[in-house]
C-alpha cells in the first residue's frame, strides 16, 4: 500500500520532533537538578538561621506580654596610686582606650576585659561602654581619687536571642552572618519559586496559594496598618 505524500511528510517529521523533545526533556532535567541542588543546599544553610530568626521574631513580636528581668552586679574598688597616674589630669579625649597596665590590672581585679575598648576622657571622668546583646555593661574611673566602678546587667536568655534578631551590639562577625544568612534565604525562596513553576502543571493549587501568599500580607497592611 503506497503512503501518502501527507503520511510520507509526517514519518519524515518524526525524527526530528523526537529529537526536539528528547533535547527539550533533558534541558528540563538539568535545569531541575541545579534548582534541586541550590533549593537544598541554601535551605541546608538557613535551616538554624531561619529557625532562630522565626523564633525571636515571634518573642520580639510579644515583646510586652514576655517579661524580663533585669540582673545587675555592681562591683567598685580603688586604683592603686601608681596605676592613678596614668589616668591622672584634666585633659580630655574621644575614643582612648585605657593604657594597657590599667586594662590588665581592672580585667585581674574586678573581671571585666576592658582591653582595646574605646573610652571617653573628660577632665573628671574616664567612661567605658560596653554594650552587649541581651544585656549592658560600663566602668567608670574618677581620674582624681582613683575610684573604679563597673556595672553589669542582663536581661536573660530571650532578651539575648532577640537583640541577637536585630544586630544590636552584636560585633562584625555577626553581622556578616546575617548578609550571608539573608543572601542564602533569598536563593532558597527563588529557587523554591521557579521549582514551584516547573511542577505547577501537576499541582493545581500552587497558584492561587502563592497569590495568597502575596495578597494577605497587602490586604492586612491596607485595612489594619496605619
Amino acid at each position: 500500500m503506497k503512503q501518502s505524500g501527507s503520511d510520507r511528510h509526517k514519518a519524515g517529521m518524526e525524527p526530528a520532533v523526537r529529537s526536539y523533545e528528547n533535547k527539550a526533556g533533558a534541558g528540563r532535567a538539568f535545569w531541575l537538578k541545579q534548582l534541586h541542588q541550590w533549593h537544598w543546599i541554601s535551605s541546608a544553610l538557613c535551616l538554624v538561621g531561619m529557625l532562630l530568626f522565626a523564633v525571636t521574631g515571634f518573642t520580639l513580636n510579644h515583646a510586652g506580654q514576655i517579661e524580663a528581668k533585669a540582673r545587675t552586679v555592681h562591683r567598685q574598688t580603688q586604683l592603686p596610686a601608681p596605676l592613678l597616674k596614668a589616668v591622672g589630669g584634666e585633659d580630655e579625649r574621644k575614643g582612648v582606650p585605657l593604657p594597657a597596665v590599667v586594662a590588665d590590672w581592672i580585667g585581674d581585679t574586678l573581671g571585666v576585659e576592658v582591653a582595646g575598648r574605646a573610652a571617653d576622657w573628660s577632665s573628671d571622668e574616664i567612661y567605658v561602654s560596653m554594650p552587649r546583646p541581651g544585656g549592658d555593661a560600663w566602668l567608670s574611673i574618677d581620674r582624681e581619687s582613683g575610684k573604679v566602678e563597673a556595672e553589669r546587667s542582663t536581661r536573660g536568655v530571650i532578651a539575648y536571642l532577640n537583640d541577637l534578631h536585630k544586630g544590636r551590639h552584636a560585633g562584625a562577625a555577626w553581622a556578616w552572618f546575617i548578609d550571608v544568612f539573608a543572601l542564602a534565604c533569598v536563593i532558597f525562596s527563588v529557587t523554591g519559586l521557579l521549582l514551584l513553576k516547573m511542577h505547577a502543571s501537576q499541582r493545581g493549587a500552587t497558584w492561587p496559594l502563592v497569590a495568597f501568599g502575596l495578597v494577605l500580607p497587602l490586604v492586612l497592611i491596607l485595612i489594619f496598618v496605619h
